[in-house]
């Protein structure tokens, strides 16, 4: 995982700069989306690895699955990778641009899993809660998983809150077999 990332960070690093400098950055976020959906496709996976395809053509394959949904320079980035078989380093580059444009934009994304669906009261008094104790803007997205059996589990980047019932009954077991 570690090498992934080492491997990923100088592509997005390089694809940032270039979407600050051009003032593009949404307009990226929406191209490394559509690639990583497509570099992650089981199907395409397959003619991506294949042996019998050069580099070229599998970076063509992609480009041309994506069609017009890239710019040319998103074209230039597919065919950089795909020279450097780098191709599957594509959903880490596209999570890595999203972050590093977090970081400017001074947002986190904040993934709220519970027992039960949040009431909009809820979900609101946990986006000012979170707003006050990370310091930035807070967009919040929420799951359900009821065999959580109450509470929640909050997660925000590295941040990790377990709140919920099942969390809290592992925690006292671990503890009474000590």
């Amino acid at each position: 995982m570690a090498e992934i990332t080492t491997l990923a960070r100088p592509y997005a690093k390089a694809v940032f700069a270039q979407a600050q400098e051009g003032n593009t950055l949404d307009q990226w976020s929406q191209q490394l989306s559509l690639l990583a959906t497509c570099a992650q496709d089981a199907d395409l996976v397959v003619v991506l690895t294949h042996p019998s395809l050069t580099t070229a053509q599998q970076g063509q394959t992609l480009i041309d699955v994506c069609g017009d949904a890239l710019s040319d320079a998103a074209k230039n980035l597919v065919a950089a990778l795909a020279e450097n078989k780098r191709l599957t380093l594509i959903p880490e580059i596209a999570a890595l641009y999203e972050e590093l444009k977090a970081q400017l934009q001074n947002t986190v994304d904040v993934v709220v899993t519970s027992a039960q669906e949040l009431s909009d009261a809820q979900a609101e008094k946990l986006v000012t809660a979170l707003k006050k104790r990370l310091q930035c803007d807070v967009r919040l997205t929420s799951k359900v998983d009821e065999s959580l059996i109450g509470g929640a589990i909050i997660r925000a980047g590295d941040l990790v809150i377990d709140g919920s019932v099942t969390g809290k009954l592992s925690k006292l077991a671990e503890a009474m077999k000590s």
